[in-house]
């Protein structure tokens, strides 16, 4: 069983192999958070208190990523206590909270992690991530994102955001990287408790 498969954007004239030696270049996945790792739905309580909420199937997808041996990070405008607990829960320790230049982020993360562009994905939503689509190797879209965020991303997934587009990307990081398989008959041969 292969994994899920990330829709090239035909314009583009992109091939799967393309789309494979791309992914298999990259080591850090940067997620943007409302309208990728949510639905961008946000619930307020009467007394202010903020709530959102995060399909599991798309944090178990990046804690696979995660043992994979590829790095996570999250960028987004706001500040949320919400995301810094799904993120501890998670094991994603970078969270760059309050950004309204994430290209400038994204650069820091470049020089501070020695990596070059091609290195890193960035999956986002609406307008706030256009500017990051030139600034990495594989710029994606979640399947609901802003017209033209899909229009100047490399690739779009099938998944909407916060309802498992996460999921889809991972999986096809960790096909590209030879991870999938060997991810797959772990535990399709697991009894309980030897994972």
């Amino acid at each position: 069983m292969t994994a899920i498969p990330l829709t090239v954007i035909a314009k583009r004239g992109r091939t799967a192999a393309a789309l494979t030696a791309r992914l298999r270049r990259v080591a850090l996945l940067a997620l943007d958070v409302d309208g990728v790792l949510t639905d961008g739905r946000i619930l307020i309580g009467p007394d202010g208190s903020e709530w959102k909420a995060f399909d599991v199937r798309d944090g178990f997808g990046l804690r696979l990523l995660m043992d994979g041996g590829l790095a996570v990070c999250v960028i987004t405008g706001r500040r949320s206590p919400a995301l810094e607990h799904r993120c501890r829960e998670l094991g994603i320790a970078e969270i760059y909270q309050g950004a309204r230049d994430k290209v400038a982020v994204i650069r820091k993360l470049l020089a501070d992690k020695a990596l070059v562009k091609e290195q890193v994905a960035f999956v986002g939503d609406d307008l706030l991530d256009l500017p990051l689509m030139g600034q990495v190797g594989l710029g994606i879209a979640v399947a609901d994102a802003h017209p033209l965020l899909i229009a100047a991303a490399d690739v779009t997934t099938m998944a909407p955001g916060g309802r498992g587009a996460v999921r889809e990307v991972c999986e096809a990081l960790l096909e590209a990287h030879g991870l999938w398989q060997p991810l797959v008959e772990r535990y399709r041969h697991a009894t309980q408790g030897s994972l």
